[in-house]
C-alpha cells in the first residue's frame, strides 16, 4: 500500500513521528531510519520542535514532544463531554447544587457542560460561558497541576496563592467563597487524561447560604468522585484505542 500523501514534506514530518516513536533518537538514528539526507532530517525535527511535536531529553536526543499528548487528550473531547451530561447530573441530585464542566482554553476556562438545580437560588454559568483563570475553585484546579513557570505566571493576577495552589494538589480538589463572584461558592477537582494530565475541572456552585464557607466539607467527596468517573471513562476509552 502506497503510504505517500502526494506532500511530500508532510510525508517526511511524518516519518520523523514515526521513528520518534520507537524512542529517543539521536539525528544518526533518525538518518538511518527515515532514510531522510541529514540535512532534511534535521531541518524537519527542528521545525517539529519549534510547534512541540517534537522535544529533546537531557541527552539532546529527539522524542516525541508534548504537543501530541495534548492533541490526544482533545481527541477525547467528545467522549468526555458525552459522558459528562449523566455524571453532572448525578451530581448535581447529590448535592442538590448547579454543576459544572470547565476546560482552560489559554487564560480563559470554558463552562463545556452544565445541569442546573431546577429550583431555587442557584449560581447559573450557561455552557460556553467563559470566566477568567484569575479566581474560583475550578481555575485553581486547572492551574494547580501546570509547568512552575506555567503556575507562576497565572498567580500574577490571581486572587489565590501559591499555597492555596500546593494545598489543591495535596487534597485533590479546590473550593473557593466569594472569590469568583460575591455571594456564591464552589468545590472543584481534576478530570485526567489517560496520562494522568489535567485536562478539565468539575465543579459545583451555589450561594454561600447553602455551601457556607467550608463548601469542601459539605461536598469534596461527591466532586472528587464525579471527577473520577469521568476520568475513569477516558481511561477506558484509551484503552480500547
Amino acid at each position: 500500500m502506497d503510504s505517500s500523501s502526494g506532500v511530500g514534506v508532510l510525508d517526511k514530518a511524518a516519518q520523523v513521528l514515526t521513528a520518534l516513536e520507537q524512542g529517543p533518537t539521536t539525528l544518526a538514528g533518525l538518518v538511518s531510519a527515515t532514510g531522510l539526507a541529514r540535512p532534511t532530517a534535521h531541518r524537519l525535527a527542528v521545525a517539529l520542535e519549534h510547534h512541540r511535536l517534537v522535544s529533546r531529553d537531557l541527552q539532546g536526543r529527539f522524542v516525541l514532544g508534548p504537543r501530541l499528548t495534548e492533541l490526544a487528550a482533545a481527541a477525547g473531547e467528545d467522549r468526555l463531554l458525552a459522558t459528562a451530561g449523566p455524571v453532572l447530573a448525578r451530581l448535581r441530585d447529590i448535592t442538590g447544587e448547579s454543576a459544572q464542566l470547565f476546560r482552560r482554553q489559554g487564560d480563559f476556562r470554558i463552562c463545556a457542560a452544565a445541569a442546573e438545580r431546577p429550583v431555587g437560588l442557584r449560581d447559573t454559568i450557561p455552557v460556553g460561558t467563559q470566566l477568567t483563570m484569575n479566581a474560583g475553585s475550578a481555575a485553581q484546579v486547572l492551574l494547580a497541576w501546570e509547568e512552575p513557570e506555567r503556575i507562576q505566571r497565572g498567580l500574577t493576577n490571581a486572587t489565590f496563592s501559591a499555597v492555596a495552589l500546593s494545598t489543591v494538589r495535596r487534597r485533590g480538589w479546590a473550593q473557593s467563597v466569594g472569590e469568583r463572584e460575591a455571594g456564591v461558592a464552589s468545590v472543584s477537582a481534576p478530570v485526567r487524561s489517560p496520562a494522568g494530565k489535567v485536562i478539565a475541572a468539575v465543579s459545583v456552585s451555589g450561594p454561600i447560604e447553602r455551601l457556607t464557607r467550608q463548601p469542601g466539607r459539605l461536598h469534596a467527596p461527591a466532586v472528587m468522585a464525579a471527577a473520577e468517573r469521568l476520568s475513569e471513562v477516558l481511561r477506558r476509552s484509551g484503552a480500547d484505542s
